[in-house]
C-alpha cells in the first residue's frame, strides 16, 4: 500500500512539473501548452515510453469531470447581462449557424461520398458539432487574447455544446428509428432531461451559491464556497443523468448576474484550475488510442475534413447574418476546431443506443479525436493571431502559469 502512494505522489508531482516545462517551451517552439501537455501524454503512455501507472485510466474520468466542470463555472461567466446586451444576439446567431453547418456538412459529405449507413451519418452529425471549451480556453489564456474576436469565441464555445447535445438528441433519435430498434420519443425525452434538468439544478444551486458568495470574505472561504457549489454541482448532474457542463454553465450565470461581487468566486476558479488543467490534458494524451488513427479510413478522413468545412463556413455565414467583423466571419471556425471529451461522451452513448454501429463509431471518433486535439491547439492560436488579438491582455490578467 505504501508503495502504491509514493508511485502516485510521485507520478502527480513530476506531471505538475512537466506543466511548469510546457510554460518553457510553449514559447521556443511556437506551439500551444495544451498541445506539448497532450503530446507529453502520448510520449509517457503506453503507446509510447509507458512511463505511468497502469491505473492513470482510472484516474481520468474524475480528472477530466472536474476540469471541464471548472471550464464551464468560467464559461458561464460570459454570459452575464453587460455582456448578452453587448454580444448576445451575434454570439447565439454565430453559434447556431456554426453547429447547423457541422451538422449538414458531416452529413452530406458522409452519405453521397462514402459507404456509411444512413445511422452512422445521422449520428456523426449529431457528434460533430461538439466542441472542446477547456482546450480553446487555455490556448486564449497562454495566448494573452483579448478582444472582440477572443470574446465572441469564448462566448460560443460556451454554449456550442448545449445546442451539440440538442442536435444529437434528435440525430440519435433519427438514428434509432433508421436502425429498427425503436425508441425515438425515448431518446427525445432523454435529450429533453439531459437540457432541462440541467436548467434547472443549475438555477436550483446557483440561487444559494449566490446568496452565499454575497456574503463571505474573499479568500479561503471563497474557495471553499466556489469548489464546493461547482462539484455538488457535477456531482448531481451526473448522478441524476443531466449535461453536468450545462449545469455548470447555468450556475457560473446565475452568481455572475445576481452576486454582488460577481467576479470572487470565477477568479478564485482560476487560480486552482491550472493544476487541474495540467493533469487533464497529459492524461488525455495519455489516454488517446493513437493506433486508432490507422482505422479511420475514407469515413474519418470525409469526416474530419466536413468537420473542419462546416466550421470555418458556418461560422462564416453567422458572422455574416449576425454582422460581425471580418476577423470573426473569417477565422472563429478555424479557432473552433479543437473536439475532445463530450464528443467521446456522445460516442458511447450512440454506440451503447445502436449497438449495431458501436465497433464503427467508437473507434471513427476516438481516431478523429486525436487528430482534432493535436492540431485544433494549433490553429486556434494561428486563428487568434490572424485575428490580431494575441498579447492584448496584460500579463498579471489571468493565470500566471500560462
Amino acid at each position: 500500500m505504501e508503495s502504491q502512494t509514493a508511485i502516485t505522489l510521485l507520478t502527480l508531482g513530476l506531471l505538475f512539473l512537466a506543466g511548469l516545462l510546457t510554460g518553457f517551451l510553449s514559447g521556443r517552439v511556437k506551439l500551444p501548452a495544451v498541445t506539448i501537455l497532450i503530446l507529453l501524454g502520448v510520449l509517457a503512455g503506453p503507446y509510447a515510453l509507458n512511463l505511468l501507472p497502469s491505473r492513470i485510466d482510472d484516474w481520468y474520468p474524475l480528472v477530466s469531470r472536474t476540469a471541464l466542470l471548472m471550464v464551464a463555472f468560467l464559461l458561464g461567466r460570459k454570459f452575464s447581462l453587460g455582456n448578452i446586451r453587448q454580444r448576445g444576439a451575434r454570439v447565439l446567431t454565430i453559434s447556431v449557424a456554426k453547429v447547423l453547418g457541422v451538422a449538414v456538412f458531416v452529413f452530406c459529405g458522409l452519405y453521397f461520398l462514402t459507404p456509411a449507413p444512413l445511422a452512422l451519418c445521422l449520428l456523426m452529425a449529431g457528434i460533430g458539432p461538439a466542441s472542446a471549451p477547456a482546450a480553446i480556453s487555455n490556448v486564449v489564456r497562454e495566448a494573452r487574447a483579448e478582444g472582440e474576436f477572443t470574446e465572441t469565441l469564448l462566448g460560443i464555445v460556451a454554449i456550442d455544446d448545449a445546442w451539440g447535445i440538442a442536435l444529437f438528441s434528435i440525430m440519435l433519435a433519427l438514428s434509432e428509428t433508421v436502425a429498427g430498434n425503436g425508441g425515438a420519443l425515448h431518446a427525445l425525452a432523454t435529450g429533453g432531461w439531459e437540457l432541462g434538468g440541467a436548467v434547472l439544478l443549475g438555477l436550483a444551486l446557483g440561487l444559494p451559491a449566490t446568496w452565499i458568495t454575497s456574503r463571505i470574505n474573499q479568500g479561503d472561504p471563497m474557495k471553499a464556497d466556489a469548489l464546493g457549489f461547482i462539484l455538488v454541482c457535477g456531482g448531481l448532474a451526473l448522478w441524476l443523468g443531466f449535461s453536468f457542463l450545462l449545469a455548470a454553465m447555468v450556475l457560473g450565470a446565475v452568481i455572475v448576474n445576481l452576486s454582488t461581487h460577481h467576479d470572487a468566486p470565477f477568479e478564485t476558479i482560476e487560480d486552482l484550475e491550472w493544476p487541474i488543467m495540467i493533469l487533464f490534458f497529459i492524461l488525455a494524451g495519455a489516454t488517446l488510442h493513437v493506433e486508432k488513427l490507422t482505422e479511420l479510413g475514407l469515413v474519418g478522413g470525409v469526416y474530419v475534413l466536413m468537420r473542419l468545412a462546416g466550421l470555418v463556413l458556418g461560422a462564416y455565414v453567422g458572422g455574416g447574418l449576425a454582422g460581425a467583423d471580418r476577423n470573426v466571419r473569417r477565422y472563429l471556425g478555424l479557432a473552433a476546431l479543437p473536439q475532445a471529451g463530450v464528443a467521446l461522451g456522445l460516442a458511447l452513448v450512440a454506440g451503447h443506443a445502436v449497438p449495431g454501429l458501436e465497433q464503427t463509431i467508437i473507434p471513427l471518433v476516438i481516431g478523429s479525436t486525436v487528430v482534432f486535439e493535436l492540431t485544433g491547439p494549433v490553429l486556434t492560436r494561428l486563428a487568434l493571431a490572424k485575428a490580431g488579438e494575441i498579447g492584448r491582455r496584460p500579463e498579471n490578467s489571468g493565470r500566471a502559469a500560462d
